[in-house]
């Protein structure tokens, strides 16, 4: 059962210090990105244009504190400091970190780093030079979620990190480009691994990515690999979803550490990833967390892969 709370008393809670529980609705298989097998067939709803422009809201809030959080990265920070500057931009805006305590999660963004794939929990670790962390913000304001992430460089990276990391950036990139009325969903999977897998790269297969609005996780899921079998629903304008892929330089098989969060390579390989909401228009999509500015500390080589 889910807990009922006012959004004016959660940010209250939040503002203080105060532990607010709010669970805000449960992804399709009871995690924060479940693997796609486990998913029963659920209705995928379609946005009404003023869903819409709220959810762009929230993703426009997601994506400036993501831009403020590259202008401050660099070696020698702690992810707890990332913690605190998402946290603190997040609730000066009137809204909320949709992470925290989402489903326990105890932090209001996910850190990810080096050979961690994703939900990684902020604290004492501190960024080295050479390091890739992926930062995972998700918005919720006026009662819907917007969710983005991307990874950074902290200072001079490897050729393996530069490769790993962009070869995600540009699987986002392709993902998002088969985002159109009529195409079927799990063109934007197969899209992603033909690419990666033609780079040496491989793509994780138990984290999705996932519908989005009122509820931070709701159908469809979104494969970023060609699922064998299952549904493959086409898609419609007023579809709202993410794409996130999640590239390792080595094998696509993850392992959850003790803290029942933490997924991390199961070789230890680097893994990269970068996220978008998107929005499913008549005549292609509406990347709704669309940046206004160049990423400091990520987007600073030039695209130099092609499909």
């Amino acid at each position: 059962m889910l807990s009922t709370v006012r959004d004016g008393d959660r940010l209250a809670g939040l503002r203080a210090g105060g532990a607010v529980v709010q669970r805000f609705g449960l992804a399709l298989d009871g995690n924060a990105c479940g693997p796609l097998w486990a998913a029963e067939p659920m209705a995928i709803e379609i946005k009404s244009p003023r869903e819409i422009e709220a959810i762009r809201v929230s993703s426009q809030m997601a994506a400036e504190t993501l831009l403020l959080v590259g202008d401050q990265l660099g070696p020698g920070m702690s992810t707890e400091e990332i913690n605190r500057i998402v946290h603190e931009d997040t609730v000066r805006r009137g809204a909320i970190p949709s992470p925290l305590n989402y489903h326990g999660f105890p932090k209001s963004v996910c850190t990810s780093v080096n050979d961690v794939v994703c939900h990684g929990i902020p604290g004492a670790q501190v960024l080295r030079n050479g390091d890739i962390i992926n930062v995972d913000v998700t918005t919720f304001y006026n009662g819907f979620h917007g969710d983005t992430s991307a990874t950074f460089y902290i200072g001079e990276p490897s050729p393996e990190a530069r490769h790993v990391t962009e070869v995600a950036r540009r699987s986002l990139e392709l993902g998002i480009a088969q985002v159109r009325e009529g195409a079927r969903l799990n063109d934007i999977g197969a899209a992603i691994q033909e690419f990666a897998e033609a780079q040496g790269c491989s793509v994780v297969r138990q984290f999705v990515g996932h519908g989005i609005g009122r509820k931070f996780h709701e159908p469809p899921q979104v494969a970023h690999y060609k699922p064998l079998g299952g549904s493959n629903p086409r898609l419609r304008a007023g579809m709202v979803f993410t794409i996130e892929p999640m590239i390792n330089l080595g094998e696509w098989e993850v392992e959850v550490l003790d803290d029942d969060w933490t997924a991390v390579t199961r070789d230890r390989s680097l893994s990269a990833q970068f996220e978008h909401t998107v929005a499913v228009t008549k005549n292609g999509c509406e990347v709704l967390t669309r940046r206004s500015r160049p990423l400091k500390h990520s987007e600073i080589f030039p695209t130099v892969l092609s499909p």
